[in-house]
């Protein structure tokens, strides 16, 4: 399962675009049973992603936060889904919530950190079994904290989560959406910085910011280039030596090297 890239969602009472999502090109396809579905529409959500997951290619739902009406209908009903690939649960800031999410319905799980608390617990949250992935919910977050929106006003929080995710043996964090829909090169930008910090993937509200977004975290062609440059030079020596930028060539740099490689693949 590829857990990096641009990661679509999808509202969980469209069933139309829920084929269109898995055609998009998203790495991974997020039904929406929350932000997405008003309350007078959450049953009806459930029916129709079941009708969908009984024939579908893996797919994830987020769920209502824990802390809601609708929880526990979301992961009974959740249970009896074979198509479902995992489950995001937002507003995450209970280790003991994700794993028995995690545990009843024996599918990965996906935290996404969304206020002052949850990032608080960010590293128990990353060493908590269950949990795959830790995704940043930025608009919500600011909100909680009262700030802007801002990558300056952000950037502290999400340092911490792609240290969380290291320290828990995870895979580089998912970073949070860009709500400009209209200028695919918004989400571009920001994931260009989410990826210059550390983060893996980003989440995406329309098919049109998955091409950029893919974009902005594969390797660019001076990356490759200066990889190969790094690996050829090293191959030609046993002492040290300058590679293609004057810079040293130690098992590190060897290291990211192969890493931007084998990124490619």
């Amino acid at each position: 399962m590829r857990l990096g890239g641009p990661w679509l969602f999808v509202p969980g009472t469209q069933e139309p675009r829920f084929a269109k999502a898995h055609s998009a090109g998203a790495s991974q396809v997020i039904v929406d049973w929350e932000d997405a579905v008003d309350p007078r529409d959450k049953d009806g959500a459930r029916e129709t992603t079941a009708r969908w997951l009984a024939s579908s290619p893996p797919t994830w739902v987020r769920v209502n936060a824990a802390s809601t009406e609708w929880y526990e209908s979301d992961v009974a009903a959740l249970e009896r889904l074979d198509g479902l690939a995992g489950v995001v649960v937002p507003k995450a800031d209970d280790p003991g919530v994700l794993q028995h999410v995690g545990d009843r319905l024996a599918r990965p799980v996906m935290a996404l950190v969304e206020s002052a608390r949850g990032l608080d617990r960010a590293r128990e949250l990353a060493r908590t079994p269950a949990v795959v992935a830790i995704a940043f919910g930025s608009l919500d977050f600011a909100h909680d904290l009262h700030c802007a929106p801002t990558d300056r006003a952000l950037l502290a929080a999400r340092s911490e989560l792609v240290l969380a995710s290291r320290l828990g043996d995870l895979v580089p964090p998912i970073d949070g959406v860009s709500a400009n829909v209209q200028d695919p090169q918004a989400a571009a930008a920001d994931a260009r910085l989410a990826r210059e910090l550390g983060f893996g993937g980003k989440l995406c509200i329309h098919p049109r910011q998955i091409a950029p977004v893919r974009t902005a975290f594969a390797p660019s062609e001076s990356e490759l280039s200066w990889a190969r440059a790094v690996l050829a030079a090293a191959a030609d020596t046993r002492g040290a030596v300058l590679g293609p930028d004057g810079e040293m060539i130690d098992r590190p740099v060897i290291e990211r090297a192969h890493a931007i490689l084998e990124s490619t693949i």
